[in-house]
């Protein structure tokens, strides 16, 4: 993709500014391990930094390599996950754990496609551990890339919908030629896009490249496409799922219906969301009615009589 001359020396400029305007965020730190990278950028996504720090710094002190959470039951790494949303991650991240461990030696491979072979794992994912944590020269886009190369490269005030294939390219056209100068250019303009272009209120006055910026130069025309509607989150099913695994969670062992019955008075759409929950291998239904995280210990376990109904 060509771009204009005025931003040839474009990842020059952010990578000088990340020198200084970088945060301190323990998974950028030197001699961080790949299995740190590929736990911080799973919690991330969807999540602020400021939910993630917390719950990275616990699941790293308990499962500091992929062995660790490998050999934990899964319903620990659900309960680990706390309250950061989306908890199937968790159990991806532990599923992904067991293959490094399986296939890999227990390593967070470096090539592109075992990584994208590891269960919750997707092409962001893979591209940010492969730059990242292996300083591999692969284009890594998020949210705040593409807002960045939007306005400063294409003068558009948003990115719009997503294109992988189109965003892949445009990132790919600006990496510097040096892997490492690319790696930490990947990691630089998504600073840039979460502390200064940001969304909302863009704060232009500081951004080391307003100078050469094409939606600067062009007058900040406002963006006219297409918007996603903000996603709702109080009264549906996503709170209910989130309030029975917080029971499941604060538990010891398994949790009685009643339990879970109390933090939700709609009946029908609770039971759709514990369904929900049971479905995605998140909850599991004992056989004297009882209810636990996924891999409780056998001796936890009851052995009464199965379930004969719950309408």
């Amino acid at each position: 993709m060509p771009y204009p001359a005025g931003v040839r020396g474009f990842a020059d400029t952010v990578l000088d500014w990340y020198e200084t305007a970088a945060r301190d965020l323990p998974w950028r730190r030197p001699g961080v391990s790949a299995w740190a990278v590929l736990v911080s950028e799973i919690m991330l996504q969807q999540t602020p930094v400021s939910r993630v720090l917390p719950a990275y710094e616990a699941w790293l002190a308990r499962w500091p390599a992929p062995a660790d959470c490998a050999a934990a039951p899964s319903g620990e790494a659900v309960r680990m996950w706390g309250r950061l949303g989306y908890p199937r991650r968790a159990l991806r991240l532990h599923e992904a754990a067991q293959v490094i461990v399986d296939r890999h030696g227990g390593e967070v491979p470096a090539e592109l496609d075992e990584l994208l072979a590891l269960p919750g794992v997707g092409a962001y994912t893979a591209r940010a551990v492969a730059s990242f944590a292996y300083g591999r020269r692969h284009p890594v886009v998020d949210t705040n890339v593409r807002r960045v190369v939007a306005r400063a490269v294409l003068g558009q005030g948003d990115a719009g919908p997503p294109s992988t294939a189109r965003d892949l390219a445009a990132v790919a056209a600006l990496l510097p030629a040096d892997p490492a100068r690319a790696a930490r250019f990947g990691v630089a303009s998504m600073e840039l896009g979460a502390l200064v272009c940001t969304a909302r209120t863009p704060r232009c006055a500081d951004c080391p490249v307003v100078t050469s910026c094409a939606w600067q130069v062009a007058g900040r025309p406002p963006y006219d496409g297409p918007v996603p509607r903000p996603q709702r989150f109080a009264g549906t099913d996503r709170q209910v799922r989130g309030l029975l695994l917080e029971v499941l969670r604060a538990a010891d062992g398994p949790v009685p219906a009643a339990a879970l019955d109390a933090v939700w008075s709609l009946d029908a759409q609770r039971a759709r969301a514990l369904d929900g929950l049971v479905a995605d291998g998140l909850v599991d239904p004992l056989p004297d009615g009882t209810f636990a995280l996924p891999g409780l210990p056998p001796s936890q376990i009851s052995t009464g009589a199965p379930i004969s109904s719950r309408e």
